[in-house]
């Protein structure tokens, strides 16, 4: 039995798990801060946009062991 495209399932599956609910947190923790105090939202929108950023690496870092596997 070949475990190699199960390896490669749950390598990127699970690894999006993670990523998934920070890019959720992080746009609602957003528009909680813009609704709080819009006078802020260019600062906040590129705080916003960096932290998506860096996570979403995360996601992509197990895209690429989901394909380096054999």
């Amino acid at each position: 039995m070949e475990l190699v495209p199960l390896a490669k399932a749950l390598a990127i599956g699970l690894g999006a798990i993670g990523p998934g609910i920070g890019l959720g947190i992080i746009g609602g923790k957003a528009v909680e801060a813009l609704g709080r105090n819009p006078e802020v939202g260019g600062q906040v929108r590129t705080l916003m946009i960096l932290g998506m950023a860096f996570t979403e690496a995360v996601a992509i870092y197990a895209l690429v062991i989901s394909l380096i596997i054999n």
